[in-house]
């Protein structure tokens, strides 16, 4: 389990809570912090006990950081819990592994809501089950849900920086559509997103990132990427009525 932190002082106890309560404790957790200015350092240091690896050091942004962790793990299964995420409830981490050996597969990925500041759900992001093709309709898993044996990232490769803030797409679209590698859907909402992030920021962040969606699209094999480009959120506009 993986946490990315920057100036999270406002969020990083509720994700280290959602962590610690868990019923599964077979968890190695990696926190990788990008030298915070604020009192993030200061809230992780009181679950030090709780927390296997903490590194802050300089990194050049949220996926040079998930890099990181990923190469100081070393547990079987990878998943990434970000300073504004938290696990729904006590027993995600319990089904995410249970499903794993139920099913042998390499990637596994559920459900999302997102927050406001105060908590209430704002915005549903269910899946559903994923079968090929799909991501040539716009179609995505939620990042925060998505968790994959450790080794397919040293096989097909890391989160990569020429992608700006669509890097976890791209890794996805890399590993689920271009080489076919199997998944399993949980039919479950297992982690809580506060509404946000940087690719929402500005009109101009926003741009860029369509631009780096459309980049991801033509390296890994989407047949119509302006089209799908167009779909994408669309379906994201679904999910504030769902």
């Amino acid at each position: 389990m993986i946490t990315v932190a920057f100036n999270a002082e406002n969020t990083i106890e509720r994700c280290i809570q959602s962590v610690i309560r868990q019923t599964f404790k077979n968890v190695e957790y990696i926190i990788i912090d990008g030298v915070s200015t604020d009192r993030t350092i200061g809230i992780i240091d009181q679950y030090r006990e709780h927390i296997n690896i903490l590194l802050s050091e300089p990194d050049k942004g949220i996926y040079d950081a998930m890099n990181k962790g990923i190469k100081l793990a070393g547990g079987d299964i990878i998943g990434m819990l970000n300073a504004d995420d938290f696990f729904t409830d006590n027993s995600v981490l319990s089904t995410i592994a249970e499903t794993f050996k139920q099913q042998n597969t390499p990637i596994i990925y559920g459900d999302l809501d997102f927050v406001n500041s105060q908590g209430k759900v704002v915005r549903k992001w269910r899946s559903g089950e994923y079968s090929q093709g799909m991501f040539n309709r716009g179609w995505m898993p939620p990042h925060p849900t998505f968790y994959c044996k450790r080794e397919l990232f040293y096989t097909l490769g890391f989160y990569s920086l020429k992608y700006g803030t669509a890097a976890d797409y791209e890794l996805m679209l890399r590993f689920m559509h271009l080489n076919r590698i199997n998944t399993f859907y949980i039919k479950k909402v297992l982690i809580g997103m506060e509404i946000g992030g940087i690719s929402n920021k500005s009109f101009g962040n926003r741009v860029k990132g369509l631009f780096f969606d459309l980049k991801a699209m033509r390296n890994n094999g989407i047949i119509f990427p302006v089209i799908t480009l167009i779909f994408k959120p669309l379906r994201k506009t679904y999910q504030y009525f769902s």
